[in-house]
């Protein structure tokens, strides 16, 4: 961003200048973030397009920032979302995995983030309780009021688009448990997949939980396995993306482990930067380079927290390392990850 001119969004001297004078204590990159925004605003009520148009960039644009404020408090805290159908009944055996799961994670210190309705997502808060819960309500001609959780908590944030919806679940939560649903669990389960698997969004655990005895993900399991991978439209390592249990023990454990080592990620200069919440030694990065040979671009090393991160103050604290992989084979990365936090 070094270099690039500031932006001014009207043309204005007068306006530009008093647009630039209102967020001048921003950090520079975020002061020119903020003016691109305004640009953009300001061009959606210019260009040649419809009032609906208008509408969908004003309602998302409202709804992202309510939704950003609510998380904004609650950064120190570990998420788990909970997926499932609206349509679970309490004392269902599927209702009572997802509220035992939820209230062992929020034993463990996790906020719990569910769809806020009834339920595998009233199941998901009342194990978790008010005060461990976010609610991500979608507003539906059905289905819609919030459960009595969660209702009435300023944790609780309603939405009008499935997408900016969805962005949120996904955006501010740092493992994912899903348990059987309908289309709209589905359309979760494949689109958390799909931003993992392409990296449009960092590695998380997945796992797919059902009541003891159940077969809903296994069933699904069979179809990736038996038709999507057997055609080919997959790579047998994305089934690595994702954990199908119908134990609680063992998703909690899954969700716990991923983050015994490894802490989060950062793209750098173009290099994939772990942080780690132990060094790794010697030995660990050379079993890891040996291991992962094929989908290593570069080898695995240690660094310093790069510039970008320290501008940002992003766990610098931190050790970490830096590597380049296969971008195409996420799946091989998530085993990498699981190997280092096995080896250290």
């Amino acid at each position: 961003m070094a270099g690039r001119r500031v932006p001014r969004p009207t043309g204005d001297p007068v306006v530009d200048d008093a647009l630039a004078g209102y967020v001048a204590k921003l950090d520079p990159l975020d002061r020119r973030i903020a003016l691109e925004a305004v640009q953009s605003v300001l061009g959606i009520a210019t260009d040649d397009i419809g009032r609906l148009d208008r509408k969908i960039a004003n309602t998302a644009l409202k709804e992202l920032r309510a939704a950003f404020n609510v998380f904004a408090h609650l950064r120190n805290r570990p998420k788990v979302t909970i997926f499932g159908s609206a349509r679970t009944q309490a004392g269902h055996p599927e209702y009572e995995a997802a509220k035992t799961v939820a209230r062992e994670m929020a034993k463990r210190g996790w906020m719990i983030v569910t769809g806020a309705g009834p339920g595998i997502m009233h199941a998901g808060h009342e194990g978790a309780e008010t005060a461990n819960s976010v609610g991500v309500n979608i507003v539906l001609p059905f289905e819609a009021e919030p459960n009595p959780v969660i209702a009435g908590d300023p944790k609780l944030i309603n939405f009008r688009y499935f997408f900016t919806r969805k962005l949120m679940f996904i955006k501010e939560s740092d493992a994912f448990v899903l348990l059987p649903g309908g289309f709209g669990t589905l359309d979760e389960c494949f689109e958390l997949l799909t931003l993992i698997q392409t990296g449009k969004s960092d590695l998380h655990p997945i796992v797919m939980l059902d009541a003891p005895g159940g077969s809903y993900w296994p069933s699904f399991t069979e179809f990736v396995r038996g038709t999507v991978l057997k055609q080919g439209f997959i790579d047998e390592n994305d089934l690595d993306l994702y954990k199908v249990t119908d134990s609680i023990e063992v998703a909690v454990e899954e969700i716990e482990r991923f983050y015994r080592v490894y802490h989060s990620e950062r793209y750098c200069n173009g290099e994939l930067v772990l942080r780690l919440r132990i060094a790794p030694s010697d030995e660990t990065i050379a079993t890891l380079n040996e291991e992962f040979a094929d989908v290593l671009l570069t080898s695995i090393r240690r660094t310093e927290p790069y510039a970008q991160e320290i501008r940002d103050d992003d766990h610098i604290d931190l050790p970490r390392v830096v590597l380049n992989y296969d971008r195409a084979r996420t799946g091989r990365l998530r085993r990498l990850i699981d190997r280092l936090n096995e080896l250290a």
